[in-house]
């Protein structure tokens, strides 16, 4: 996307689908390859995915939104997102849109270091074999730095090897190494777990014990991405011609987004909740870059846990102005090379439209994408309520699934958001209503 077309499109939810398109192809955001890829006019096509795992019986599609209004480290960025939950689109396109008056997102990563584990068994002196293997550290990152040529050659490969003691386990102590791998725009699980496969042997010979697991951790708290925001306080404000009593006064709604932040941080049954709400934003730009979703959200819930109790991801407080500001860490490794991410059609147009060149830029987004899916959870939450908006764009949904169709979708759904009644059941029940009044006027 061309950064002097931006990522304000005022009105593109009004727009019909054909009339989206027709947009991001005039801003030159796609091109006519890539807008087919996201259609699913020239997706990925069984034939394909046959090759990708395995008894494959055909493919599986799920909507493909575009979030708005997202700057990130001061470049204009669209953000496509697979997602099946409707608001989330929405709330994160608004939120950025609250961000950007205070200069959008500010996020930075770290390096792409990953870490492979080596579980070491049957050694009977552990201190000695610690000691035995840091000894012999730099022959051993040496061995691993020739594995991968073309790795090392664009500056990644080993950085460090550690050597850790379980000492209580159900099978007793046992040694841990772990080999710090730079894998530079990939996300680096097979490029790790090849590495310490080839190191096992020579482990085994430095200590006499028997390397048995060797696999990376999804746990990469050596690969973390910071996202923050600041929120001025005259976006805050909101209600401003609804009748008394409904006007939101920007102050307000501050202090009751910190209070709401406040509960996750202490309580873990709010914080699963809360960074469920994070991640709400984090794997639907995940999933349509063909990168491993799982493996974020593990390491994502491990690390909100890092400290012996499960906690917030994010934080939110106020400066010395005043106003909202909010700040998100979690581990984040993904790629832009290798995988799904170069085979799946859609994926490859996923990185087009956000003008994506590394994965650090790629870790960026998804991260900003998640503090402001937070943001638009806890502004929902503790003004008015969860269900008002959530409700209004899933009935539509519950219209569908009660039989309604075409021009019978958006008036169904319209009627029981006003009735306040959005359960199939009642949609089911109007849409014979409205079949036998036809019949009784024909």
């Amino acid at each position: 996307m061309t950064d002097s077309q931006g990522s304000r499109i005022p009105g593109f939810y009004n727009l019909t689908l054909e009339e989206r398109r027709a947009e991001l192809s005039r801003r030159g955001a796609l091109t006519s390859e890539a807008l087919s890829a996201l259609a699913g006019d020239d997706g990925l096509r069984a034939s394909q995915a046959d090759h990708m795992i395995e008894n494959v019986i055909g493919v599986y599609a799920l909507p493909v939104g575009v979030a708005l209004n997202f700057v990130v480290n001061g470049r204009e960025v669209l953000v496509p997102m697979v997602i099946e939950e409707p608001s989330v689109v929405a709330g994160a396109s608004f939120m950025a849109k609250l961000a950007r008056a205070g200069g959008g997102f500010i996020a930075h990563t770290t390096a792409p270091e990953m870490i492979g584990q080596m579980q070491l068994l049957d050694t009977p002196d552990l201190p000695t074999a610690r000691l035995a293997l840091l000894e012999q550290k730099d022959r051993l990152l040496a061995e691993a730095a020739s594995i991968d040529p073309v790795l090392e050659r664009l500056g990644g490969g080993p950085r460090d090897l550690e050597v850790r003691v379980i000492e209580d386990s159900p099978i007793g102590p046992f040694l841990v190494i772990h080999l710090i791998y730079d894998v530079r725009d990939a996300m680096g699980a097979n490029a790790i777990n090849t590495a310490c496969e080839r190191l096992a042997p020579r482990i085994e010979s430095i200590t006499g014990g028997r390397v048995h697991l060797r696999i990376l951790s999804n746990l990469s708290d050596r690969r973390l991405a910071r996202a923050r925001c600041t929120i001025p306080l005259s976006e805050l404000t909101f209600g401003r011609d609804a009748p008394p009593g409904r006007l939101y006064a920007g102050e307000d709604v501050r202090d009751k987004i910190i209070e709401a932040w406040a509960f996750a941080a202490a309580d873990p049954y709010r914080a699963a909740t809360h960074n469920k709400g994070i991640m709400n934003g984090v794997d639907p730009v995940v999933i349509v870059t063909g990168n491993d979703w799982r493996a974020v959200e593990t390491g994502a819930h491990a690390y909100a846990a890092r400290g012996g109790r499960y906690t917030s991801l994010s934080t939110w407080g106020r400066d010395h102005l005043g106003n909202l500001v909010g700040a998100l860490e979690m581990p984040l490794a993904v790629g832009i090379v290798g995988g799904a991410t170069k085979v799946h059609p859609a994926a490859r147009a996923a990185l087009e439209l956000m003008g994506v060149t590394t994965a650090s830029e790629l870790a960026e987004i998804i991260v900003s994408v998640g503090l402001a899916q937070n943001l638009a959870a806890l502004r929902a939450l503790a003004t008015e309520g969860i269900q008002r908006g959530h409700m209004s764009l899933h009935a539509r949904q519950v219209a569908i699934a009660a039989g309604a169709d075409g021009n019978q979708i958006e008036t169904l759904a319209q009627q029981l958001v006003a009735e306040q009644t959005v359960r199939i059941d009642r949609a089911e029940e109007i849409l014979r209503e409205w079949k036998t009044s036809r019949q009784v006027n024909k």
